[in-house]
């Protein structure tokens, strides 16, 4: 199937789930606002400048799509301070939503999850072949890659991660950019032997499980029968390494893969255990719930699904359609 992504910015929207509603008092004020072709940091800015405060009293969970129309919600610490008249707030590329006092200031990745609806027009392909490709989603899910936006334009964020670790000096915000864009990438090269083997979503001997839906992991364990269906029924899934320091907790086969990998990128994996990381682990298989695809159109197909945190959306439309040459 081929189809052209984000010929609008509505064409990409995107609602933020926090998977927590705001307690109604506080020094923090939650704004929830919708953007359309702007990105977070500039919203956050703006509202600062509106507010009457410093833009590190802004604060979200999450980065959204710049070319899309997305929901988020920002926190804004106002101590002492009433609330502007956020509805007075009128803007170009985004509107308030709704505000709400909090507690507590919101913590970047403090959120459960998004969810999209995306539509690609000028579709090509044969419409049963595209639900017969989401029945097998459903039923199996995606690798689990981190997206091309993790490492920045053409991938120069790994090679500045490299250069970062053999000496050169960079800003505060710059570093945990290039320690994500490194750690992403090994995770990536992990993933993508495993996908060329043919067992990304099926358990090995030496292999960490992650309970679907969670980040509690367990194992190494015997592969018992009840274990292998469990994995084959989407209750957990295998993981790949978050590198750091200290040992893999994966072993036998698993750890020697992931250690070759490794071996590979030896200044990114030496790296990054040299700046204080420790092992994590990640799953390997991304199971989108509420995935379905509807046609307004004869042309047009529209994708509905939810993601947890740290999925990307354009990894699960690359397995569905191709989009290159879209914008």
């Amino acid at each position: 199937m081929r189809g052209v992504l984000r010929a609008t910015p509505e064409d990409f929207f995107v609602d933020e789930d926090l998977g927590f509603a705001p307690d109604g008092a506080g020094e923090h004020v939650f704004v929830r606002v919708e953007k359309r072709g702007a990105n977070t940091d500039f919203v956050a800015k703006e509202l600062a400048r509106f507010a009457g405060v410093r833009p590190d009293w802004v604060s979200y969970a999450g980065l959204k799509d710049r070319h899309a129309v997305t929901r988020q919600t920002f926190s804004i610490h106002l101590p002492g301070k009433a609330d502007p008249d956020w509805q007075a707030l009128a803007h170009a590329e985004f509107r308030v939503l709704e505000t709400a006092r909090h507690s507590r200031k919101l913590q970047r990745g403090a959120l459960k999850g998004n969810r999209f609806r995306i539509v690609l027009r000028e579709v090509q392909g044969n419409r049963d072949a595209a639900v017969a490709i989401v029945e097998a989603i459903r039923a199996h899910g995606v690798p689990n890659y981190f997206g091309e936006q993790r490492f920045g334009r053409e991938s120069a964020n790994v090679e500045r991660a490299k250069a970062m670790f053999a000496g050169r000096r960079v800003q505060r915000h710059e570093r945990s950019l290039f320690l994500s864009a490194a750690r992403s990438h090994l995770f990536n090269g992990v993933l993508a032997v495993r996908v060329e083997r043919g067992d990304w979503n099926r358990p090995l001997e030496g292999d960490v499980f992650m309970l679907a839906g969670t980040h509690s992991i367990f194992g190494p364990e015997a592969l018992t029968p009840e274990l292998i269906a469990r994995c084959t029924s989407g209750d957990i899934d295998p993981t790949g390494p978050m590198w750091g320091a200290g040992e893999l907790r994966s072993a036998g086969v698993v750890a020697e893969l992931e250690k070759a990998v490794a071996a590979g990128h030896r200044e990114l994996a030496e790296g990054l255990a040299v700046n204080g990381l420790r092992q994590e682990r990640r799953g390997l298989v991304l199971r989108p719930p509420e995935l379905a695809i509807d046609w307004p159109t004869e042309a047009c197909a529209q994708l509905s699904f939810y993601l947890k945190s740290g999925a990307y959306a354009t990894v699960l439309i690359r397995e569905m359609f191709d989009t290159s040459g879209a914008s």
